[in-house]
């Protein structure tokens, strides 16, 4: 099967392709604009294969679009192509507005005239495949619930309002002009080539640079954490067995608060990096400072992903504590791969602070 994918030099989309090159006898057509969080050095194992392709292009440009599906002819598209730091969104939200939700337009409207044009077998095989996030439902502050794929969207701040508009355009895409698509919904991801304004590679890098660890508000903010890798397994299984139409919300089963993440690195960098532990009585722990907490910060995400599991049989392999590791002691043991991100144009700075 050929798949395009957009974004596939994000984080998130990276491991897709690794682990399709890897894993599968799948080609990629990898499709992305290069933003400032894109990066072809996390898909270094897998550029050397004659199954994967790169294409530098926006999903904004109609005409590149088309030009791409005229010349590479896929079997299904993976929409992953997004704008997707809370904090950037609330500083700048037009950047938000413009590619994951023109963007995703623009992207329904090519593929649904090359659908259009397949026969047989091969329309009838044909997804567009859209992933999302958890964040378009909401806050699940003072209850025990889970998200489930049926909850009411009331997303909070601008990225979860902007990827809650393309998830309302691909089913309109569904239901209007019949085009197969398929939705997955995920939680916090983490894990190897994270961009480090996200909050466990930030709190790494700025740990081992002396630098403080910024909490919002109280930092008991939770999180449900789902390992890149389980991540890029789900969405894969839910390509290639995922009923047309339906949607499959995706989580990692670790609800863990923001404070306690922190934590837990802290300790973790106190037996893997000694040498750079701050000369105080409690270490690192001694760099977390409690900060202005963001505005409209939801309190709690939750996923309940049983339906997944029931379904294609998908479950987690990572634990949290596992994962986290095994994350820590990459960025440790990839000081190339961040330090050429942090030469660039993000500096470990707060993005948002002054809003």
């Amino acid at each position: 099967m050929k798949i395009l994918i957009t974004g596939g030099a994000g984080f998130i989309g990276s491991a897709v392709i690794r682990h399709m090159i890897s894993n599968t006898e799948h080609s990629v057509i990898n499709v992305d604009k290069l933003t400032y969080a894109g990066n072809l050095e996390s898909l270094l194992e897998a550029s050397g294969s004659d199954r994967y392709e790169f294409v530098q292009a926006d999903i904004c440009d109609h005409g590149a679009m088309h030009a791409i599906f005229a010349k590479h002819q896929p079997d299904c598209i993976m929409h992953l192509a997004a704008e997707s730091h809370v904090d950037r969104s609330i500083s700048g939200p037009s950047a938000f507005i413009e590619t994951n939700i023109v963007g995703t337009y623009t992207l329904l409207e090519v593929c649904r005239e090359y659908w259009q044009s397949l026969e047989g077998n091969q329309k009838n095989a044909f997804r567009f495949h859209h992933i999302s996030t958890d964040e378009v439902y909401g806050d699940l502050h003072g209850t025990d619930d889970l998200f489930t794929e049926t909850t009411p969207y009331n997303p909070s701040s601008p990225y979860s309002a902007s990827k809650a508009s393309s998830d309302h355009l691909v089913r309109a895409w569904q239901r209007t002009y019949g085009l197969p698509i398929l939705i997955t919904n995920c939680s916090n991801n983490y894990g190897p080539c994270q961009f480090p304004e996200k909050l466990i590679p930030h709190m790494i890098l700025n740990a081992i640079s002396g630098k403080p660890l910024p909490v919002y508000g109280d930092g008991k903010q939770i999180r449900d954490w789902l390992h890149v890798e389980d991540h890029a397994r789900g969405l894969c299984q839910v390509l290639e067995q995922g009923k047309p139409g339906s949607t499959y919300n995706i989580g990692g089963h670790n609800e863990v608060a923001n404070i306690e993440v922190v934590r837990a690195i802290c300790t973790l960098l106190e037996e893997l990096a000694p040498e750079t532990r701050p000369q105080s009585e409690q270490g690192y722990h001694d760099l977390i400072t409690f900060v202005t907490d963001r505005p409209g910060h939801d309190v709690r995400y939750a996923i309940d992903a049983s339906k997944i599991e029931r379904e294609l049989g998908w479950v987690p392999a990572h634990t949290f504590e596992q994962g986290l590791r095994e994350t820590v002691i990459w960025y440790l043991n990839n000081r190339n791969w961040w330090q050429r991100v942090l030469d660039g144009r993000y500096q470990l700075e707060r993005i948002g602070e002054t809003v």
